[in-house]
């Protein structure tokens, strides 16, 4: 069966941005997180174990269904 995985792109805007992926199933978990520093990118991708991605800091997020900003932790 052929599954079509959805990636993100993540620039950090600001020191610290947290980026933490989360478990698909009955019990959602962190199952993997990065720490961004300004200026970095990170590239995730929705996969058969990940269902959801966190990003805690200020970042500039695309996807496939456009593009955001998230807002800074402090």
């Amino acid at each position: 069966m052929s599954q079509k995985n959805d990636f993100v792109v993540i620039k950090a805007i600001e020191d610290g941005v947290n980026v933490i992926g989360l478990t698909r199933g009955s019990d959602t978990r962190f199952h993997h997180s990065e720490k961004l520093d300004k200026g970095e990118v990170m590239i995730a991708q929705f996969t058969e174990h990940t269902s959801a991605i966190k990003i805690r800091g200020k970042a500039q997020i695309q996807t496939s269904i456009g593009e955001l900003e998230s807002d800074s932790r402090k």
